[in-house]
């Protein structure tokens, strides 16, 4: 269908017939697209549910798998919708793609950086580096993992800000979510003191957490850990379930601090004595 006739003379009735039959089709195309990427979505999450369910994985990979998944599923059919439209409004598509291989070629060459993200986001999730809601340190980022894709991965950090680091970055990461984590508090007495007594004080205190679930194993009070200019530093330490340790080291500064008033041992805070000397 030509929309000009011979010579330069435009065919307004060529046009309006295209606007009629190319628009409808455009219109068709953008709708099914709006309608296929939520429910392929949908599909992917429950497929992947389903085998999470049967295989016994964990809901952080389950999570990675099915972020990775829709972002691959979206960027393929974003793909072939411009492909369909770019045929509705009459290019051919076949010398386009021969074009495009070559000039994706060249591109190649000069974007040695895409390539290194995609292929080290490759081996990050083969080798299971990181998963979705891990607490990792990062490409000079650290915080929880919200997103890992082809090309970047989303770190939120504990202020709220999303980080996007690009792949390539990731030369190491520290995951501080495999296995069980550390609480560890270390609590002040005066010099004055009684250094057993104050140790039986706090491992009351840490024998009643040992019935929290959130702790796997103690805590327990090692004993002194130094001598501070003004106080006796007692640590006490335990394992805890995976992003529970800060919680647990909260509560038991304050049950620990609570214990030591009741008790009347002091925790020293710091004092400035001023001598005045006659003229």
């Amino acid at each position: 269908m030509n929309l000009f006739e011979e010579g330069l003379n435009f065919n307004f009735n060529v046009l309006l017939q295209w606007l009629i039959t190319g628009g409808l089709k455009i219109i068709v195309l953008l709708i099914a697209f709006a309608i296929i990427k939520p429910l392929g979505s949908k599909a992917i999450e429950a497929a992947i549910n389903r085998m999470s369910q049967q295989r016994n994985i964990s809901e952080g990979r389950n999570k990675t798998l099915q972020k990775l998944t829709v972002n691959i599923f979206s960027y393929v059919l974003f793909f072939i919708l411009i492909m369909m439209l770019l045929s509705t409004i009459g290019i051919e598509i076949g010398p386009l793609l021969a074009g495009a291989g070559i000039v994706g070629l060249a591109i190649g060459f000069g974007a040695q950086g895409l390539v290194s993200d995609i292929v080290t986001g490759f081996f990050l999730l083969l080798e299971r580096q990181i998963e979705v809601d891990d607490y990792i340190t990062a490409g000079g980022y650290d915080g929880v993992v919200e997103e890992v894709g082809i090309r970047t991965t989303k770190i939120r950090s504990f202020d709220g800000t999303l980080n996007f680091v690009p792949n390539r970055n990731i030369v190491g990461v520290a995951n501080h979510s495999r296995g069980n984590m550390r609480a560890l508090v270390d609590i002040g007495i005066g010099y004055d003191e009684n250094i057993d007594a104050a140790m039986d004080v706090l491992q009351k205190v840490a024998d009643d957490f040992s019935e929290d679930e959130r702790f796997v194993e103690g805590p327990n009070v090692l004993g002194v850990q130094s001598l501070g200019s003004s106080d006796v530093v007692i640590r006490i330490l335990g394992k805890t379930k995976n992003m529970e340790q800060w919680a647990v080291e909260r509560d038991l500064r304050k049950a620990m601090k609570e214990a030591l008033d009741a008790a009347d041992i002091e925790i020293p805070f710091p004092h400035q004595v001023f001598i005045q000397k006659d003229a």
